[in-house]
């Protein structure tokens, strides 16, 4: 499966700096990638990559892997889990999140009934069928690909839902702390 940093590649080459594209494409590493690949991802000179993964290292954002004569960059996956669970957390009351769990619950639930499958495995090896139109293997190729997608995101949703009262009573603790020091 190749990846691709984000569904419209050419709406936000046009919209982005070489700069944010390369940043864009290096945060969406699944796994350790060259400066050539990535320059070609992001539709950015060589130099200019090289420059931006130098920073993003800096910056501890990326991790250098050495791969035998190749050096790949990956992103620190643990610090974007929690910036993607910390953005949730922000961005959504906890009954937000609940609902679009239920309704995560609820698409994964008809794609079982309707493919008579219980995983998306189960749905991909379906897709050996000789009998499948080329209509109906795209299909399920896209449900799979939403299936997967809705498992990450159900995940995520869990941890938030998990850490909710934390980052609360941790944020109200800040605004105590805030409010001591001002009186």
């Amino acid at each position: 499966m190749t990846e691709s940093p984000r569904d419209g590649v050419q709406s936000w080459t046009e919209s982005m700096s070489a700069r944010d594209r390369i940043r864009a494409v290096a945060e969406s590493l699944r796994e350790p990638r060259s400066v050539n690949w990535i320059s070609e991802q992001a539709d950015a000179a060589w130099s200019t990559t090289n420059e931006e993964l130098q920073d993003l290292v800096d910056e501890g954002q990326l991790y250098r892997v050495e791969a035998g004569e190749t050096t790949r960059y990956q992103p620190d996956y643990t610090r974007l889990l929690f910036e993607e669970i910390h953005t949730l957390i922000e961005e959504n009351t906890r009954e937000e999140l609940r609902n679009e769990l239920a309704a995560i619950t609820e698409e994964i639930e008809q794609w079982q009934a309707t493919y008579e499958v219980e995983t998306w495995e189960e749905l991909e090896q379906s897709l050996a069928d000789g009998d499948l139109a080329s209509a109906e293997l795209q299909e399920r190729r896209d449900v799979i690909t939403r299936w997967e997608e809705n498992l990450e995101d159900r995940r995520l949703i869990k941890h938030a839902l998990a850490l909710y009262s934390d980052v609360e009573a941790a944020r109200e603790q800040m605004i105590d702390a805030t409010d001591r020091d001002t009186n």
